[in-house]
């Protein structure tokens, strides 16, 4: 399973889910950086087969509209700090692993994990 962490969310996340083992990449590993497009995140995960993880609304319109990015996890913490969105992942990330063996879009909040069909 790879994962491309958006610019909304902190290089720690992106370093933190390699540590664990995944391929992940930030926005800020690509060559435009956190300038990078929304469109050109949506390529560089179809292209790859990567998970899209964002706080953005604008890849869920993407998502629904045109079905891309590949797949999207949207976190719907509001704003948490470092500590606690990585305490949430660690805490979640066997369950998402398993929900996008099977789904493509995942909503995680501080308390709940919503599957959209």
């Amino acid at each position: 399973m790879k994962f491309l962490v958006d610019a909304q969310l902190p290089v720690q996340l992106a370093r933190f889910l390699e540590s664990t083992g995944y391929d992940t990449i930030h926005t800020k590993d690509l060559p435009n950086k956190n300038a990078t497009s929304d469109i050109e995140i949506n390529a560089v995960s179809i292209r790859h087969e990567r998970i899209v993880i964002t706080k953005d609304s604008d890849f869920l319109n993407s998502f629904l509209t045109i079905k891309e990015p590949f797949k999207l996890l949207l976190v719907t913490t509001g704003n948490i700090n470092n500590l606690e969105l990585q305490a949430l992942f660690a805490a979640n990330l066997q369950s998402l692993v398993e929900l996008f063996n099977s789904h493509s879009y995942i909503e995680m909040s501080s308390d709940s994990i919503i599957v959209h069909l």
